[in-house]
């Protein structure tokens, strides 16, 4: 109940964000109208059709994003023909008849008096509003619809966005009762019913071309949102408090949804090992169960094999599985997968031979497993003793030794004798050695536009569709773009010309870029290079001196090692074959 409150405290504040603004000349439009029959059924409308679009858009389906784009369409010529007739009855029979009779029969029948006949025609004209309708993605929209993209289509998340609807329709409910009567006041006092009309058509028309142009998703968005950002995280903070006795956790810049760099807690007993059997596939062992893993001490490992910070402690954790298996430990890998190449069994399957990981890994493709840990994080560990209870858990990178002393103890109590001397030489090379946080000031950064942020070149990101873009200017600390044919879709950019080049300032020992092939999976070859130099001896483990590599697989490649002394940069790579795929950098 609490999570629905919020949402919808969260639609409230839409109000104040400038991504409402255009789909304020239509809501004000029906001001003079009773509200009860004209209003309201409007705004019910527009709720249910953004709830429904948004609940297709959160399934990532293509077809929904195209029925969103008729949609529009269709919506913009009903409140075009509806403008048309707030201005002149006379002119809109002359440019556009039809329009104006479909326009006049669901936008001025609400007027009438034909009782629930002009309710519906009030509902048919929300539903053509709602299309138009694009709220921002501020903390709490984007906490509901990123949910709905782990758990996928199902009736929690529906309601959530209807709720999250249903606020943003409360408080324009508000705002047009306060208009109707400033509006009839208006008319009383100076007889200005004629000219409101034509007002509000001029001011429709206007918003019908900055919809069409796009200026509503380009334009608005880039206003401030920092305000309402804060209202909506404050929203979030008062009704869901960290608890007292749990430390906070501090962020690193790591490849995953939530990275955390380190946080151990050892409260006793947490819960039981839920069930595995949301697992899609197995490597390295047959299907397991928490009764068949009863009487072992069971690390569980939450990671996915281009996240760097699961990269960077996968050593730690092979180190516990070789020196505890022979006396009751059992490591258990779930890979719960970021991008959607990392949901492919082969993919998975080469990447766990690679880095010759021989306990059994658990492929959580539908992240089954891990919403029943409640889990939140790559990686995170969970330690469980020989009763299946849950002892103890670490989320990030760090703090190995506290974990092996766990796991002893673990041991211990289930019987274990004569175990191995804690600690051990870790060899962690390549992408697995430590990061140089001492020296990283650039976060991690996405390439896909739902994710993008500090992208400088021009023109901005457009979304699905190609476009040339160039960079105009040097990029400052943090910044990068994109320079030739690309297509930009919400989790990746694909190169659509046959060469193409991508550009990040940035400060930090390494720096690592998930890429792949394209679509065809032949290999690409690259070129790297250093504030405009080949890389030389600070050349990653994926190219060579002279920055030449080639792209044959979907994964992380460190592509920048810093030597001596390590400072800010303006870092590149060049595709010199089409088909590109770059998902995200990561640094270390």
């Amino acid at each position: 109940m609490i999570l629905f409150l919020l949402v919808f405290l969260g639609g409230v504040l839409t109000i104040l964000s400038p991504c409402i603004l255009p789909v304020l000349p239509f809501v004000f439009a029906r001001a003079e109208q009773p509200f009860l029959r004209s209003g309201l059924p409007m705004l019910v409308g527009m709720a249910a059709t953004f709830a429904g679009i948004a609940s297709l858009a959160a399934v990532g389906g293509a077809w929904a994003v195209h029925i969103n784009q008729y949609g529009r369409v269709l919506a913009l010529i009903m409140l075009a023909a509806f403008a048309l007739t707030l201005l002149s009855k006379r002119l809109a029979d002359i440019v556009a008849k039809p329009f104006v009779s479909l326009g006049n029969r669901l936008v001025q029948g609400a007027s009438d008096n034909q009782g629930g006949s002009g309710a519906v025609r009030a509902f048919l004209l929300g539903i053509a509003t709602g299309l138009l309708w694009a709220p921002c993605a501020g903390p709490i929209l984007g906490l509901v619809l990123t949910g709905a993209a782990i758990s996928g289509p199902n009736t929690h998340t529906s309601l959530l966005l209807f709720a999250y609807a249903a606020g943003a329709a409360t408080s324009l409910g508000a705002a047009l009762l306060i208009g109707g009567r400033l509006f009839t006041l208006m008319k009383k006092s100076l007889g200005a019913g004629e000219w409101i009309r034509r007002g509000l058509g001029v001011a429709i028309l206007l918003a019908v071309v900055a919809i069409a142009a796009g200026w509503d998703t380009d334009v608005l968005t880039r206003l401030s949102l920092n305000s309402t950002n804060r209202l909506e995280q404050s929203l979030i903070e008062r009704i869901k408090p960290t608890a007292a006795d749990e430390a906070p956790i501090a962020m690193s810049g790591g490849n995953a949804m939530m990275s955390s760099a380190g946080e151990h807690r050892d409260p006793g007993v947490e819960g039981q090992l839920p069930s595995l059997a949301g697992a899609t596939a197995w490597i390295n062992s047959a299907p397991l169960t928490p009764e068949a893993l009863r009487g072992k001490v069971v690390v569980v490992d939450f990671w996915t094999y281009s996240c760097i910070n699961c990269l960077r402690s996968l050593p730690y954790v092979k180190a516990w599985s070789e020196k505890y298996k022979d006396y009751g430990l059992v490591v258990l890998g779930i890979h719960a997968p970021e991008f959607a190449f990392e949901k492919d069994v082969k993919n998975v399957q080469r990447a766990v031979n690679e880095m010759k990981i021989g306990y059994p890994v658990a492929l959580d493709n539908n992240f089954s497993i891990w919403q029943s840990f409640n889990n939140q994080y790559w990686p995170a560990h969970y330690f469980i003793d020989a009763q299946g209870r849950i002892r103890g858990h670490h989320f990030g990178e760090g703090n190995y030794d506290e974990s092996e002393m766990l796991i002893r103890q673990l041991l211990i109590d289930a019987g274990a004798k004569n175990l191995p001397a804690p600690g051990a030489s870790i060899d962690a090379g390549g992408v697995q050695a430590a990061a140089d946080n001492e020296h990283m000031q650039s976060p991690e950064t996405y390439l896909g536009y739902e994710r993008a942020d500090n992208f400088a070149a021009v023109p901005e990101l457009q979304p699905d569709h190609v476009a040339e873009y160039r960079l105009s200017k040097p990029l400052a600390r943090n910044q990068w773009g994109l320079d030739g044919k690309w297509q930009v879709d919400r989790e990746k950019a694909m190169l659509a010309g046959g060469t193409g080049k991508i550009s990040f300032r940035f400060y930090a020992r390494d720096l690592h870029l998930v890429i792949g092939p394209g679509a065809d999976g032949k290999p690409v070859r690259f070129r790297v290079t250093l504030d405009g130099q080949p890389p030389m001896q600070s050349h990653g483990a994926d190219i060579d001196d002279k920055g030449d590599g080639t792209v044959s697989e979907q994964r992380l490649y460190q592509l920048i090692r810093q030597t001596g002394n390590v400072g800010e940069h303006t870092f590149s790579i060049e595709f010199l074959d089409g088909g590109a795929q770059a998902f995200a950098f990561t640094f270390g």
